[in-house]
């Protein structure tokens, strides 16, 4: 086939039996990928195991005549998910990781058992994967990451604080391994998809399933992870057949210096904060504007943090 195809890589779906990780699964063997199909098989909450789920998806693309074999390992066995791969098939290039758990918590009702297992699933095991692949990217000079974010990441819901704040958790991460990587050929980019899944009970399933199905993440997934882009770092909202890039921005500061900075002074000013013109945008990795509006050219005296 024509277009952005994958012949001769092997790619880690993680949570591949159903919802966005099948559609993840079923894409890339279709352009000719290697897949490995990771699935614990476990409840929506994380509880129990099951194989089929894993197993249908991989008698699914084989019947298709493309490759695949399944993986049952939690996420938290990075090494194990990653063996798989690398066993099979002798490397891997691309790690989609999708794996994850929700539940409802109010903050109130929340333990610390509740919001280490919301931790540990997504950020977790989205590190877990991604250590176990790094080396051979490394070695291989080329590697793909794919992170999932959430629109609860990006702007947070109620009663979801854990599953919110693990979300927003990988979007830095997402961003650090991107810089790691620049310099062996790995990138890493998140996306927080607005799509039906059977994590998101919405009313009209089947609706919502033809209207924002997993397909629509498959597609961005694809040219994220192709060896011809060169998006890194970046997080992307998608979902319905429409695609946002996310961007952080800074309002114009209130700059109160010496005396004049009072808790006074910011109330004073602080309808400048919601006012985004000439906001600023800092790219990748740039975490000095407030150093370079204090200290100008002498900035380069001070020791980089970043070093």
């Amino acid at each position: 086939m024509g277009g952005l195809t994958f012949e001769d890589r092997v790619v880690v779906v993680t949570g591949g039996g159903n919802g966005i990780g099948r559609a993840y699964a079923h894409e890339f063997a279709r352009r000719g990928a290697r897949v490995v199909v990771n699935d614990l098989g476990g409840s929506v909450d994380g509880v129990g195991s099951d194989r089929n789920s894993a197993d249908a998806v991989v008698e699914e693309i084989t019947a298709a005549n493309g490759q695949a074999v399944a993986n049952y390992n939690s996420v938290e066995d990075g090494e194990g998910v990653v063996a798989t791969a690398t066993d099979t098939w002798g490397r891997v290039d691309i790690v989609l990781n999708n794996a994850g758990i929700a539940y409802r918590t109010p903050f109130a009702e929340m333990t610390r058992a509740r919001w280490e297992n919301m931790m540990n699933i997504h950020v977790g095991g989205s590190y877990a994967c991604s250590r176990a692949a790094w080396p051979h990217m490394v070695a291989q000079g080329f590697g793909r990451l794919l992170f999932t974010s959430s629109p609860f990441g990006l702007y947070a819901c109620a009663g979801f604080s854990h599953y919110s704040a693990a979300k927003a958790g990988l979007i830095g991460l997402t961003k650090a391994l991107a810089l790691e990587g620049a310099e062996h050929g790995i990138q890493a980019n998140a996306v927080a998809p607005y799509s039906a899944s059977r994590m998101t009970g919405f009313t009209n399933e089947e609706q919502a399933t033809s209207e924002i199905g997993p397909r629509y993440l498959a597609q961005l997934a694809v040219w994220l992870s192709h060896a011809d882009t060169a998006e890194t770092g970046s997080i992307f909202e998608v979902g319905g057949g429409y695609v946002h890039k996310v961007h952080l921005e800074l309002s114009r500061p209130v700059h109160l210096p010496g005396d004049e900075h009072t808790a006074e002074g910011i109330a004073a000013g602080s309808a400048q904060f919601d006012d985004l013109a000439g906001s600023l945008h800092p790219p990748l990795g740039d975490y000095n504007t407030i150093g370079r509006a204090v200290f100008g050219p002498d900035l380069a005296r001070f020791r980089d943090v970043g070093e």
